[in-house]
């Protein structure tokens, strides 16, 4: 008599992964009275499993239920077609994917834990009969911190890039990439041994700061006819304010000791030196060679022969370069306006590198009509906006007196074409009128 199919069972094919128990006749059927097992331990072992399929590990399937070396061996039918049916109906229940809803909170409505009220969280914020959880709160704050953060970050990454001048001239040897950083630290502080007291004239018995603008004034003229180099005037007149801060001067030889210092500063920055006679010539005779030649050993020896100081020539082309305009109308105007504080004895007070910073934003300015001092041109110079501002605004104003009174020479000069018409430019007024 043959036994009851229920007791050949073979393996739970990957086929209840789905839901879904099949029969059928697999490779290698089992043989009758093998492998016998009691229909109450099968059961048993089916319905105290793992809660997923996937978790039982049988003889030829993997710990995810896939076969890894043998086919497993399907059963001839299921175990009770009841039982089956139940089995089947439970699994698709179990892993039937839900549809993904918002957050819910579970509000407990009695003693028990099992019973509880899904509300949602955004019909919860607009109740009016309970506050909002400790819980909710922080959560709230945390993700508004992270949020702000984040709005942080892209700022920082937003921020305006710093130019690099020097790449371009990598190439270059009369450049000196590799060195010229260090080069203009070096004359940052250096500056201070060329820099003058801005009260120097109280030493002085017979001069004023009204001659000393007299002078230089005439200096620049001078300077425009014999068509000298850029660096010789601005040498010159740090040769003059360093002698008079340190030699009292008779008013009648205040114009030998501009002369002079113009001559000195020839021998240092020119190639082609103009000859003494020249230099007396152009002072309508008023003194001989001898008198020259005693005033430059007097000079010489009273600046202890340091005739190398940084002028604002030398941080001019330096943040020129920094403000990456290419245009020779920008150069022009920030010389114009450099040149207008040599004559003004009250911007002594103001370092040459300020100096050079403040002229170009202000002719920037002049250009544009709007503020321009971009994070490169701060980074070079080492000045910000609001450290120059109170020297822009002098510039403006020497800017709109520049062609009347009696010092006008600058303005002459840059009425010319050689200097674009400098003179030209509308003054950048709303630098006085801004509040910063």
């Amino acid at each position: 008599m043959a036994g009851s199919d229920e007791n050949y069972l073979g393996v739970i094919g990957p086929g209840n992964v789905q839901g879904v128990l099949r029969g059928g006749v697999g490779k290698f059927p089992v043989a009758t009275g093998t492998n016998r097992r009691a229909l109450s331990n099968i059961n048993r072992n089916i319905i105290g499993g793992p809660p997923y399929p996937c978790a039982v590990n049988k003889r030829g399937l993997s710990e995810e239920g896939i076969c890894i070396k043998n086919p497993p061996i399907p059963v001839h039918r299921p175990i009770t077609r009841k039982f089956a049916a139940q089995l089947a109906n439970k699994q698709q229940q179990q892993y039937k994917p839900e549809e993904i809803k918002k957050p819910v909170l579970l509000e407990p409505i009695s003693s028990e834990p099992e019973d509880c009220n899904i509300i949602d969280v955004e019909d919860y914020k607009s109740s009016n009969d309970f506050a909002v959880p400790m819980y909710v709160q922080h959560t709230e704050a945390m993700l508004e911190e992270i949020d702000r953060m984040d709005e942080v970050e892209m700022e920082d990454v937003e921020e305006e890039p710093i130019m690099d001048i020097d790449g371009c001239d990598k190439k270059n040897p009369l450049a000196v990439v590799e060195y010229v950083d260090d080069l203009y630290n070096f004359y940052k502080k250096a500056e201070i041994s060329g820099c003058v007291a801005p009260n120097y004239m109280e030493q002085q018995f017979d001069i004023n700061e009204r001659m000393r603008g007299i002078l230089i004034d005439w200096l620049i003229e001078v300077h425009y006819k014999f068509e000298l180099m850029e660096e010789t005037l601005y040498l010159t007149v740090n040769l003059i304010d360093r002698f008079l801060a340190v030699q009292p001067v008779a008013r009648k030889k205040l114009q030998l000791v501009g002369v002079t210092a113009m001559l000195l500063a020839c021998k240092y920055e020119e190639v082609s030196v103009p000859v003494v006679e020249d230099l007396i010539l152009i002072s309508d005779k008023a003194y001989s060679r001898k008198e020259v030649l005693d005033m430059e050993k007097l000079m010489v020896n009273t600046l202890q022969f340091n005739l190398s100081v940084p002028t604002p020539y030398v941080f001019m082309r330096r943040f020129l370069k920094a403000s990456q305009c290419d245009t020779k109308q920008l150069e022009l105007l920030s010389f114009f306006i450099v040149e207008l504080c040599l004559v003004e004895y009250d911007m002594l007070k103001f370092p040459p590198s300020l100096l050079a910073a403040a002229a170009i934003y202000t002719a920037q300015c002049t250009l544009s009509g709007t503020k321009q001092w971009s994070k490169t041109n701060e980074y070079y110079t080492s000045y910000s906006e609001e450290q120059i501002r109170e020297c822009s605004r002098l510039m403006v104003n020497f800017h709109r007196n520049s062609g009347t009174g009696k010092l006008t020479g600058v303005h002459r000069k840059y009425s010319t074409s050689k200097f674009g018409y400098a003179v030209k430019n509308e003054p950048a007024n709303f630098l006085l009128e801004a509040k910063f």
